[in-house]
């Protein structure tokens, strides 16, 4: 992990909707961070996107990392 941009300075967001976003987005970093080569993820694309399987484990990691920025926010509660 050569890159060291600062993309997430916080897991604080205003919302759930604002959460679940930073969710999606830190799923996809991670993958861009185990898979490096664009080229190869570009290649890949097509067989997770037409597998059912793969989208369901998909959205499961999405889950898990929303489950964490919620539990940062205290579930939004006020």
């Amino acid at each position: 992990m050569e890159n060291k941009e600062i993309w997430l300075p916080s897991l604080i967001t205003a919302t759930p909707q604002e959460g679940r976003e930073l969710a999606i987005k830190m799923a996809r970093k991670t993958i861009a961070a185990i898979q490096t080569d664009p080229e190869a993820r570009k290649k890949l694309r097509n067989d997770y996107a037409n597998n059912t399987a793969q989208l369901i484990a998909s959205a499961n990691v999405v889950a898990i990392e929303f489950q964490t920025v919620a539990i940062a926010n205290n579930y939004w509660k006020k």
